[in-house]
């Protein structure tokens, strides 16, 4: 049978992205949204390729001397160096301890660099040491090595903290994005978009009629708690840039799977969205650096939500979505009035420097 014309045929149509042919790197490079992913697979995948860095996951989960260990690094670089709720020296502590925690992995020892700015005063450098080090007391890790540069005044921005970290990965773990399948249940262990709104309230000012407190907090002692309760828990990430909506859509992409989130189920704060109303922002795509998403098995749902429930950081836990068979790759929400829009990676980021 012939194709009737006046039909319009989309069989491989695609809609193209918006042309982002930069010669220099910009801002959005580092959001965590599509140009960072882009720069990642064009720039640095080629130059690295190897098969341990093709899962591009938070940490690499390695074999020495008949042991799995997770190893990670990560850079902090955020503005202003203190918020409500924390400093760069928590966030250099939380942040890679949570990316090995999201391998399954109990942190032991961290590696620490300072790049400080000509003209930065010591009693800045001394508080955000004395940070990161009960930061470290508080996950139960050891700061093993470290270095220290200084660069010209004007060449830097007060201080900036590398840290690497390894952990042991228990046997019979295996938490990598690629398992999630269709049936399974998506949980977020708390309330979303805090970090991020915490960060904005200082940096430009602005009140919002209570103050936002991050969430920054180690989740190594909430994961081991999943963990005991239930083995084969298949997918976990640390929401940090890009919020839930680009943690989920890399997710569903990895996995083959699509993600159907329910709206009227998401744990937004009052402040965050009363926040978020006011700026324009999505509070999905709100940074996070004390929340954890978990997909697990429907039939281990109601174990992992108990353990994480009796945790003082997963207090709030609860079930926003599952896995579907439908729409692969990609990630919607069912809002309050019945609909379905599609929840897209960000192209760059809404809010730059947050950790």
């Amino acid at each position: 049978m012939l194709p009737d014309p006046t039909v319009p045929n989309f069989d491989g149509w695609s809609c193209p992205l918006p042309l982002r042919d930069h010669q220099t790197i910009v801002m959005g490079h580092g959001g965590g949204g599509q140009m960072s992913g882009e720069l990642i697979e064009h720039l640095f995948v080629p130059a690295f390729s190897n098969p341990l860095l093709a899962g591009l996951t938070d940490s690499a989960v390695v074999t020495l001397g008949g042991a799995r260990i997770a190893f990670s690094t990560d850079s902090f670089v955020v503005q202003p160096l203190f918020f409500p709720g924390g400093s760069i020296g928590d966030l250099a502590v939380n942040g890679t301890v949570n990316d090995l925690a999201m391998s399954g992995a109990q942190p032991a020892y961290l590696s620490c660099g300072f790049i400080l700015e000509e003209g930065v005063e010591l009693s800045v450098v001394g508080r955000i040491a004395e940070d990161l080090g009960r930061a470290a007391e508080q996950a139960g890790v050891t700061i093993a090595t470290g270095d220290t540069k200084v660069v010209d005044s004007g060449h830097g921005d007060g201080v900036y903290i590398n840290t690497a970290g390894i952990g042991l990965v228990r046997e019979g773990v295996d938490i990598r994005p690629q398992r999630a399948a269709v049936g399974d249940v998506v949980i977020v262990s708390g309330m979303i978009g805090v970090h991020g709104i915490a960060i904005m309230s200082v940096r430009e000012g602005i009140s919002f009629g209570t103050e936002v407190i991050s969430d920054c907090a180690p989740l190594n002692g909430l994961v081991g708690a999943m963990l005991d309760a239930v083995l084969d828990v298949h997918v976990l990430r640390d929401p940090t840039r890009g919020g839930v909506a680009t943690s989920l859509n890399e997710i569903a992409k990895a996995a083959g799977v699509g993600i159907e989130l329910v709206e009227s189920d998401l744990p937004i704060p009052e402040a965050v969205a009363n926040a978020c109303s006011f700026l324009g922002l999505d509070p999905l795509y709100v940074a996070n650096e004390g929340k954890l998403l978990a997909i697990v098995a429907p039939a281990d749902a109601d174990a992992v939500l108990a353990a994480m429930r009796a945790h003082p950081l997963g207090a709030d836990a609860t079930v926003i979505g599952a896995c579907v068979a439908t729409h692969p790759g990609m990630v919607t929400t069912r809002t309050t009035f019945g609909a379905t829009r599609v929840v897209d990676t960000p192209i760059g980021e809404q809010l730059p420097r947050i950790c």
